[in-house]
């Protein structure tokens, strides 16, 4: 697969004329998306570029949101992505590219997506029944919204960074940083059920497999496997917003701090190094501004 990069590399250099710059650019792009498709798991990775789907690049994105890359940064990689893979059906080493008709992420910052509480009830809802799956994917859910934690932590939890007795999670994000975050009564509950109930009949044989959430083999559960799980549930509760598992990070501190959460508090709880990240969140819609004027407005 490294070759085919090369080769359009030299494509832009000779036909294109590109600059050292520029072609180092897409160099260290393309190079970045290579290493994120062959550290999939073996059922997930593709063997070669044709087998690359539009749901792995849909999950590169979702991956560099989730690492809080710039928007602008999320754009130039990805443009770079689908500028390869035109290339490659150009010159006929795929039949289609994965890539075709799909929007370049804007580079312009936007409030953050999320749900109302209303539809994130439905979500969190729809995990139905007790089968060791369920019990997992219901804890997930609701320690996702509970803690507002990234995805990249949530699937790094092990067992022993959970204490029910306390109601808290202990967890390390970017940087190192560990942070312990509370947990309300409902996600604790969900996760005692899942962890005594469900979690030891998908550990199979892998008795010695410290992570918190497994997957059908009894070993830890990808960012890819939760991604498709959540898209699952919010097909099946009709949710039409297009929702990821960062929207309930963002729905996590959106719904927090208009409850009346300090703003430095919601920024230890979702680990920003520096609090204008975490501001984002105190802009509003035209909506929520029109509720707020007309119920506090002497006059509305």
């Amino acid at each position: 697969m490294q070759d085919q990069i090369n080769r359009f590399l030299e494509y832009l250099e000779a036909e294109k004329g590109y600059s050292n710059n520029t072609l180092a650019a897409y160099q260290n792009d393309l190079n970045q998306f290579l290493i994120f498709l062959q550290q999939l798991p073996p059922d997930e990775r593709p063997r070669g570029w044709g087998n690359v789907t539009r749901d792995h690049i849909v999950s590169y994105i979702l991956e560099m949101k989730e690492r809080e890359y710039a928007s602008s940064t999320v754009a130039r990689k990805v443009a770079a992505v689908k500028s390869f893979f035109k290339f490659l059906e150009n010159t006929g080493h795929i039949t289609s590219s994965p890539a075709k008709d799909m929007e370049t992420p804007r580079a312009e910052k936007h409030l953050p997506a999320t749900i109302p509480a209303e539809e994130v009830d439905r979500l969190l809802a729809a995990p139905s029944g007790n089968s060791p799956s369920s019990l997992r994917d219901r804890a997930m859910l609701e320690l996702l919204y509970a803690t507002g934690l990234r995805v990249s932590e949530l699937v790094a939890l092990n067992v022993d960074d959970v204490n029910l007795e306390d109601g808290v999670v202990r967890c390390v994000g970017k940087g190192n940083k560990e942070r312990v975050l509370p947990i309300y009564d409902r996600a604790r509950e969900a996760l005692a059920a899942y962890i005594n109930e469900g979690r030891p009949k998908l550990l199979g044989e892998h008795n010695d497999e410290p992570a918190l959430f497994l997957n059908r083999r009894g070993t830890r559960l990808t960012r890819q496997g939760l991604w498709l799980i959540i898209k699952r549930y919010v097909q099946e509760v009709g949710i039409k917003e297009n929702v990821t598992p960062h929207t309930l990070r963002h729905s996590f501190a959106t719904h927090m701090l208009r409850g009346g959460a300090d703003l430095r508090a919601v920024q230890q709880m979702l680990g920003h190094a520096n609090i204008s990240t975490t501001q984002i969140y105190t802009q509003v819609t035209p909506d929520h501004m029109r509720e707020v004027y007309d119920e506090t407005h002497p006059r509305a």
